[in-house]
């Protein structure tokens, strides 16, 4: 099972590997190596949420996903992106972005990192909106429940997920205004990029996620309608499909499975330039780390481990709110990506560990009080 889900991971790892060896020897070796575990430490908490979004679609979608997802994630986020931002940041045609990007590295890095205001308001916002709807969505089975119960009454009022996030994006952009202009920065004149950036966030995730809905929307009608014929097909001895994502539903929450991945790649981007200014060994290292990813997003689903750890989407939804708050942060200010990795991975783990001890106290009652063991099991 493992060798099948990651066998393509394996087999692009190893490519990778050589292809580095040969570009630049065992120095590139280490750096695309170092970067393969970057990208993964960073995105444990996109397969999460990933897995929780791709469970809901058929086969079809999921290989999909699968392929051609992979091509947009991998030759789309992690090479083709870097350069598209010197293009527009620049104001240089993509054969030129491309020649100063295996040129000119130092000047490559530098345009890069100075278009990182408006990168870190569009992605930070757009998993912002992700948090803050998990948050206020009233749930069945609650992990911080002294958290999410006051929460999800809070939920109840219209729009408050875009109000909040307004109010953030507003409070970023004035205080990086300001800060620019008392450290004489030249970024002074970016408070206003880096408002139109986070509103740009704020609209696809509203519009890709609001068509998503729509479209899941409409299915989970077409479902009631099938309803009675399923009951009897039952009755008959006949087996029962799970109806799944298909048609626009599913294309729609593909493109917003896409635009999530491009905002989780955000920070591995950028932060890669910590590591080298080299695009090749930058897209073959995030790239490797990408494939890893996937393949744990379809490990997760087809051993419906969200089932099994009931727990592990909240984890992942909070980490996903920390890393939109560090991206938000890293407007003005460096935070080094070990912090950011970190908080992902020790938010998930404590979520892992309460679900393992709801388990076992599930068992122990054998199948008792469900709500008193949300609470008990609670971090």
């Amino acid at each position: 099972m493992v060798l099948k889900t990651f066998g393509w991971s394996f087999a692009v790892t190893a490519l990778g590997l050589v292809a580095a060896v040969f570009y630049g020897g065992w120095a590139a070796f280490g750096v695309v190596a170092i970067l393969s575990v970057l990208e993964i430490s960073l995105s444990f908490d996109n397969a999460v949420v990933n897995a929780g979004i791709l469970k809901k679609m058929n086969a079809f979608w999921q290989k999909i996903f699968l392929t051609i997802g992979i091509l947009i994630a991998v030759f789309g986020m992690r090479l083709v992106f870097p350069v598209v931002i010197v293009a527009i940041s620049a104001s240089l045609g993509p054969i030129e972005a491309v020649d100063l990007a295996l040129t000119d590295k130092d000047r490559y890095q530098e345009l890069v990192t100075d278009a990182h205001p408006s990168i870190a308001a569009f992605g930070g916002m757009f998993l912002l909106m992700i948090f803050l709807d998990f948050i206020f969505e009233d749930r069945d089975i609650k992990w911080l429940g002294w958290l999410e119960r006051p929460l999800a009454k809070l939920g109840k009022v219209d729009m408050l997920s875009v109000c909040i996030a307004l109010i953030v994006l507003l409070v970023s952009a004035i205080t990086f205004g300001a800060h620019a202009h008392q450290h004489g920065g030249t970024h002074a004149d970016k408070a206003e990029t880096v408002l139109l950036s986070g509103i740009a966030g704020l609209i696809t995730y509203l519009v890709v996620g609001g068509l998503s809905g729509f479209f899941e929307d409409k299915l989970e009608e077409e479902e009631e309608r099938e309803h009675e014929a399923e009951e009897k097909a039952e009755r008959e001895g006949k087996p029962k499909s799970a109806v799944k994502l298909a048609g626009k539903a599913a294309f729609f929450m593909f493109l917003y499975l896409e635009v999530l991945d491009a905002s989780f790649s955000f920070d591995g981007v950028i932060g890669a330039f910590a590591i080298t200014n080299d695009i090749v060994l930058m897209a073959l290292g995030l790239g490797i780390g990408a494939m890893y990813v996937r393949s744990l997003t379809v490990y997760l689903v087809r051993e419906g481990t969200l089932d099994d750890y009931v727990y592990l989407e909240h984890g992942a939804h909070y980490a996903i709110g920390a890393l939109a708050i560090v991206l938000l942060v890293t407007i003005q200010y460096e935070i080094n990506e070990f912090i950011t990795g970190m908080i992902g991975v020790v938010l998930i783990g404590a979520s892992f560990w309460s679900s393992v001890r709801r388990n076992r106290a599930l068992a122990a009652a054998g199948g008792g009080d469900q709500e008193k063991t949300e609470v008990s099991s609670g971090v």
